[in-house]
């Protein structure tokens, strides 16, 4: 059971300052409970107090907020298909150390959890682990946030357990969450989704993840792995899919293929300021290919336009089964918004029927550094005690 303590410290940290009638509105607690609960912690100077919220014709009410130095820090750990990065945040979201970020191939590196462990192990040894309040791990696979396993990899891999090794090796309390959902969360409580009842949040990456806000509340399904949008049958059969399924929308429809399509273009002899990228490395990186989006590179361009028509495609699946007030692309793939967005309104206008298509806003998300915020989140909400 969470105490009304930690439940006006997490409300705060995801609205970062709230009046005591928002407060006990947020967490459903009574005025006089929350008063009491405040002044104490104003008392030991936990939160702070920042002045009067602005007139609504009645007495204006104070606004609180955390007081960061007081607390301890966050250890957000971001995993994708590709990368890591770790960051240090407080309670306000800022970072306390800048983000590291190494590449590691998740599902061909026998080593991989020793490599997450050593850069882990480098970030714990600067900071104090008094001022710790936990590690949050966001993660692809079928992740079970209560278990902590990843049932995406078998049973004698240490990315299985990857919570409990992490929480036995260093003492810390862990938490984990499959990415797609941690990024809907994220984009929940500070991005498009917000104040939103019924959004649907795409984690475009190495793959295409989805998480889903139903009215008001993250929906999970009945064994916890509702929303592998990638999986849905929509692309060309003869393309074998990581699941090991033919026809997934992902094999069509992800920063992956994008890279596949420049490679194919550039060693049938199309001609490209990724030339000499492609021909001496075997994969090509966001940033690399961002930066020849931004520098009109044609045949980039193009591979981000095939993607963007088939994730339409996707799309315009989604809003006739869940007619959602807003659809909004998150992930690393947000970085490519200003070309894939009016392919994928265009899709959608193809492919979807008129009378749902324009009850639904399609959209770029705005947060940067999404997943580490997501890791953070996912932490404070977990957490049992603060």
């Amino acid at each position: 059971m969470v105490s009304l303590r930690t439940s006006i410290i997490k409300s705060l940290y995801f609205d970062k300052q709230q009046s005591i009638g928002a407060l006990s509105r947020s967490i459903a607690k009574s005025v006089p409970s929350v008063t009491k609960v405040i002044q104490d912690l104003v008392a030991q100077k936990l939160i702070l107090e920042n002045g009067l919220n602005a007139s609504t014709g009645g007495r204006r009410a104070m606004v609180y907020s955390l007081n960061p130095e007081k607390f301890g820090c966050i250890i957000a750990l971001a995993i994708d298909q590709h990368l890591v990065s770790i960051a240090v945040l407080n309670l306000l979201d800022n970072l306390v150390k800048p983000i590291e970020k190494f590449d590691l191939n998740l599902t061909d590196a026998p080593d991989a959890y020793e490599k997450i462990s050593s850069k882990l192990q480098e970030v714990i040894s600067s900071i104090s682990t008094q001022s710790i309040l936990g590690i949050g791990i966001t993660i692809p696979g079928f992740v079970d946030s209560n278990t902590g396993y990843n049932h995406s990899y078998n049973k004698d891999s240490l990315i299985y357990a990857l919570r409990e090794r992490i929480e036995k090796d260093y003492q810390i309390n862990t938490y984990i969450e499959n990415d797609s959902t941690a990024i809907a969360i994220a984009e929940h409580h500070y991005g498009s989704a917000k104040n939103c009842q019924n959004a649907l949040v795409i984690n475009l990456n190495w793959g295409v993840g989805l998480g889903m806000i139903i009215e008001n509340q993250l929906f999970r399904g009945h064994s916890g792995v509702a929303g592998e949008f990638s999986h849905i049958p929509l692309a060309d059969e003869s393309k074998l899919c990581s699941c090991g399924k033919k026809g997934c929308l992902e094999v069509e429809a992800s920063l992956l293929c994008a890279m596949d399509y420049i490679k194919e273009a550039v060693l049938s002899g199309e001609r490209s300021s990724l030339e000499t990228t492609v021909k001496n490395k075997k994969t090509l990186s966001i940033n690399e290919m961002l930066l020849a989006t931004q520098n009109g590179d044609q045949v980039t361009i193009k591979a981000f336009k095939r993607i963007a028509k088939m994730l339409g495609k996707g799309i315009a699946t989604l809003i006739h089964i869940m007619n959602p007030e807003k659809v909004i692309i998150s992930g690393n793939g947000s970085d490519f918004g200003t070309i894939l967005l009016p392919e994928i309104q265009s899709a959608v206008q193809e492919f979807c029927i008129p009378r749902l298509a324009q009850h639904t806003a399609i959209s770029i998300s705005n947060l940067k550094n999404v997943q580490i915020l997501a890791s953070a989140a996912i932490t404070i909400k977990q957490i049992k005690k603060i």
